[in-house]
């Protein structure tokens, strides 16, 4: 009779294990960072209360901007270095994932039946205004000499809902690949475009409804003016509130409006920007002569990285509205998506704002301060027209 085969003990295999190790690590490396964010998070939103007319997100950009250099004294002290660089990877984590999962969950903000009941009159004023300030704001900071992300940013902003929509085209230019100096100058662009959006959309509150009356329009009139030209949510609930309760219903549908042309422009400017990087990579190894040889002796050109075309968070934002529409979301889980989103969006901005570089800010936001002004007026003029062509 043959011996029994002796017992072997699986063990995992060299490179799996070493895999999970290294997720494990990775995972660890996220927490003091995300401690951070979390703490800054609570701090913002406990403090919007105060002040409900300012975007939580705004405020989370300028408390980042005012660590920073906190971060960055301690970071010159012996324990400090280790301490502040332990925060990195957490941060610049949620400035990448956590805003592009916000962008998603914004979809559920957003149904499709909501924005039809505005009508086709309404709907043309509404896109009509948006394409103009849009493709204007460019025109102007092209220029004004204002940089590229900033221009394209404050586009956004101004045509779209503001602070929601730079974060989602933010995640467009913030393609892979990139160097420090365009970090910084994506940076800066948000922090400028998220201030020019809290200037002039607070100047909106109080200039829009006393124009209103002074123009003569009705009640309706007034609220798709505002729900088409004021940047922010919060922005148009005031601005609409004041003159009356079918002004701020109108206001909001027209704004509903606005955010759902945020999918397909952010996924037009997702295409133009990712064959812009790939011409640009292709100049680049043109000139750089990036040739390799291959085994068999052949040379071959050396091809750049491809970008896909429409970001995966705009599908999932799609996606979200698509659900919403269909009714399949319950009431309870649409309010918890609803602070969700804000906690997303809080989140990433701060993360953000630990970024902006401050005097770099202060030497070209003169030129940014213009093309906020132009943009702002832009919007409210080209609104005003539609309106009082169409209604």
């Amino acid at each position: 009779m043959a011996p029994p085969a002796p017992r072997t003990t699986r063990t995992a295999p060299p490179v799996a294990a070493a895999s999970a190790s290294r997720r494990t690590a990775g995972s660890r490396a996220l927490l003091p960072g995300l401690g951070l964010v979390a703490t800054a998070t609570v701090v913002v939103l406990l403090g919007a209360r105060l002040v409900p007319t300012v975007s939580p997100l705004v405020v989370a950009l300028v408390l980042g901007a005012v660590v920073a250099p906190v971060l960055g004294r301690v970071g010159r002290t012996r324990r400090g270095t280790v301490a502040v660089a332990s925060t990195r990877p957490g941060v610049a984590w949620t400035s990448r994932v956590v805003l592009r999962t916000g962008v998603v969950l914004l979809g559920f903000q957003l149904s499709v039946p909501e924005v039809l009941a505005l009508g086709w009159r309404g709907l043309v004023v509404v896109t009509t205004t948006l394409l103009v300030t849009f493709t204007g704001t460019l025109a102007l900071g092209r220029a004004l000499r204002v940089p590229r992300v900033t221009t394209l940013l404050v586009a956004t902003g101004f045509s779209v809902c503001g602070a929601a929509a730079i974060s989602a085209m933010q995640g467009v230019v913030a393609g892979p690949g990139r160097t420090p100096g365009q970090v910084r100058e994506d940076d800066d662009g948000v922090a400028a475009s998220l201030a020019l959006v809290t200037v002039y959309g607070t100047l909106a509150i109080v200039a829009l409804p006393w124009l209103a009356s002074v123009v003569g329009l009705t009640d309706g009139q007034a609220g798709l003016w505002i729900g088409a030209s004021v940047q922010e949510v919060a922005q148009v609930v005031t601005a609409a509130g004041t003159i009356s309760d079918p002004a701020l219903a109108t206001a909001t549908v027209a704004k509903l409006a606005r955010v759902a042309l945020l999918a397909p422009l952010v996924a037009v400017a997702g295409v133009v920007v990712a064959r812009g990087a790939r011409r640009a990579a292709l100049a680049r190894a043109g000139s750089a002569g990036a040739v390799h040889r291959d085994v068999s002796g052949t040379t071959t050109d050396a091809a750049p990285p491809r970008v896909a075309p429409v970001p995966w968070f705009v599908v999932g934002f799609v996606a979200a509205v698509a659900l919403r529409s269909l009714g399949v979301v319950p009431a309870p889980l649409l309010a918890a998506l609803a602070t969700a989103t804000t906690l997303a969006f809080v989140a990433a901005m701060f993360a953000l704002g630990i970024g902006v570089d401050v005097p770099y800010l202060l030497r070209t936001g003169r030129r940014a301060l213009v093309l906020g002004g132009l943009s702002a007026l832009l919007v409210t003029t080209t609104a005003l027209v539609g309106v009082l062509l169409l209604t």
